[in-house]
């Protein structure tokens, strides 16, 4: 499902782009310390309805934006969209962005990658904790409001720090024996980072993460693409 024929010149420009997030990630230590206050899998689901709505309000940003109304996002739909936004990064890594976040290479970008990209955008581009007068400026509440409790939880199940998801973490940290009428079933927590580890490596990065992390949230459709 996920597998679609990409150059070589593409691979490795992905390849850099999984490499950056990741580092991302492992910065965002110190700009989230949110992730400190979750506890369980039961603290993460009650984000859940919050986060729906959300979501909820980026699918009208995202019609407002098919202006064919085609069900899908162009680069040029996607760059006036990201200018509303303030959210900028230069027009190679968009480009890069774009191909990377359209999994299924229909060479348009679908509801569900959209708030991937657009989170990957938002992530890549906010500024380090020092600017923080331009970090007060950049994009609507909405964005923030939605991608950065994502991110927590993210932060929450990468226990190591390194910025990817291990198996073994994950199931641990879901089974948090500190919490026992919190813990998930052993089966449910092996299904959790399945639907999350695409290449079936043990280790997850942000990308993969989000995608599966929409569908448990209960995303309209997220869960039908992630099973298609």
């Amino acid at each position: 499902m996920f597998c679609c024929c990409v150059s070589s010149e593409n691979n490795k420009k992905y390849a850099e782009l999984d490499s950056k997030l990741e580092r991302k990630m492992v910065e965002s230590r110190r700009n989230y310390p949110g992730h400190r206050s979750l506890k369980s899998m039961d603290s993460i689901i009650m984000k859940f309805p919050t986060l729906r709505e959300g979501l909820r309000n980026i699918r009208n940003v995202f019609e407002s934006y098919d202006k064919d109304r085609n069900g899908t996002i162009d680069m040029e739909e996607l760059k006036k969209c990201l200018e509303e936004l303030k959210l900028s990064l230069s027009e190679e890594e968009v480009k890069g962005l774009y191909g990377w976040c359209d999994v299924d290479g229909s060479k348009g970008i679908q509801f569900n990658e959209f708030v991937v990209l657009l989170c990957l955008i938002y992530l890549l581009a906010k500024p380090s904790p020092k600017s923080s007068a331009e970090s007060r400026e950049m994009g609507p509440k909405l964005v923030e409001s939605i991608f950065d409790p994502i991110a927590e939880v993210f932060l929450f199940l990468d226990k190591d720090g390194k910025g990817k998801l291990n198996k073994a973490d994950v199931i641990k940290t879901l089974n948090n024996e500190d919490y026992p009428f919190e813990r998930s079933p052993s089966h449910v927590t092996n299904m959790r980072f399945e639907e999350m580890d695409w290449g079936r490596k043990g280790k997850v990065g942000f990308r993969e993460f989000l995608f599966a992390f929409m569908s448990w949230v209960g995303l309209d459709d997220a869960e039908d693409y992630m099973s298609s």
